[in-house]
């Protein structure tokens, strides 16, 4: 698995949501939407609640399910 999905990865297990800008600052990662993709892809129960942030812009907001019977069994 890529470096910054496994940061990703580990960010949401920690029950935190995670913003493209989070992303971007914490873990200089500029496509937050494709490391997503990729999780979700490898089984990972992640949904995306789209959010109009003060600027007017719409982000798309992060979260893994914590309900850990949802999770891969690699891991």
């Amino acid at each position: 698995m890529k470096q910054q999905n496994l940061m990703v990865l580990d960010h949401l297990k920690t029950g935190k949501e995670l913003t493209p800008l989070e992303a971007l600052n914490s873990y200089g990662c500029f496509r937050l939407a494709a490391r997503v993709y990729d999780l979700k892809q490898s089984g990972w129960p992640i949904h995306c609640e789209r959010r109009t942030m003060d600027n007017d812009k719409v982000v798309g907001v992060y979260t893994l399910s914590m309900n850990k019977n949802e999770w891969p069994n690699e891991f």
